[in-house]
């Protein structure tokens, strides 16, 4: 297993406002599809969470019980342990727009998205209703 932080030189802290992405990718080997998901997800971290991730890569070959825990049939699978809920995304994570969004990092996930009543014309963000 390797861990590795967006955090550069910090300590990870528990303060509710700085939410910490607990990112587990599962791969089996030095494959090119293993090292291509990785590097999309370094690239995507980098860019839209802001130095508050931490990624832990699991090497299926060498910890194979650790499939179980998150009932992993597919590799790569990357694993958004925190926050909560869990959510899983299979492949070399190459769409970014599907992994934001399978993240809840972009539209209608976290970021709140603002469109008008019908009725009443008035704006609401989509959490309101």
């Amino acid at each position: 297993m390797k861990a590795v932080s967006g955090r550069k030189g910090k300590k990870a802290t528990t303060n509710a406002a700085e939410e910490i992405w607990n990112l587990r990718l599962y791969v089996a080997g030095q494959t090119q599809k293993s090292i291509t998901a990785f590097a999309n997800l370094k690239k995507i971290c980098e860019e839209h969470l802001d130095g508050k991730y931490c990624i832990e890569v699991v090497d299926l070959l060498k910890h194979p019980q650790l499939a179980k825990g998150d009932q992993i049939i597919a590799i790569p699978t990357l694993v958004r342990r925190l926050p909560e809920p869990l959510k899983k995304i299979i492949g070399d994570l190459a769409n970014t727009e599907r992994v934001l969004v399978g993240l809840d990092i972009r539209a209608g996930g976290r970021e709140k998205t603002e469109f008008r009543s019908q009725n009443s014309g008035e704006q609401k963000s989509e959490n309101e209703h």
